[in-house]
């Protein structure tokens, strides 16, 4: 039997990114969801349980590491929350950790090494809540 394909729900305010990223992930097996505000993100992690929610930390109206906070209240046990983003590495690491996500990638991964990289997320348990 086939594995089933893990589902990213992608969410950015920059389109030609999310398709750089949708073709991409999906190339490697992913099947891809993409959103371009941090606006409605709980909505979506709700009713289409992505196994990952890859979401960029620079929005207007609200920042990526508090949709984290929000959304994780409406995703099932096994979504991951990875922020996204092309920050300095010491930034994304410590907002990471302040918004409970699970981790975080830099935007100038791509490709083979960003499919590479989600599926050694799916692989780590989530650490506990405090």
């Amino acid at each position: 039997m086939a594995e089933e394909k893990a589902r990213v729900l992608v969410v950015d305010d920059d389109p030609d990114l999310l398709d750089l990223v949708q073709r991409s992930l999906s190339a490697y097996g992913f099947e891809v969801l993409t959103h371009t505000s941090a606006l409605g993100v709980s909505n979506l992690v709700s009713q289409s349980e992505p196994d990952f929610v890859l979401i960029d930390v620079n929005f207007p109206a609200l920042k990526g590491d508090k949709v984290v906070n929000l959304a994780r209240q409406y995703a099932s046990a096994k979504t991951k929350f990875i922020l996204y983003s092309a920050s300095d590495e010491s930034k994304l690491r410590s907002l990471a950790l302040a918004s409970g996500a699970d981790g975080y990638i830099s935007k100038s991964v791509q490709g083979e090494e960003l499919a590479n990289r989600l599926r050694t997320f799916r692989l780590k348990p989530r650490p506990p809540s405090p």
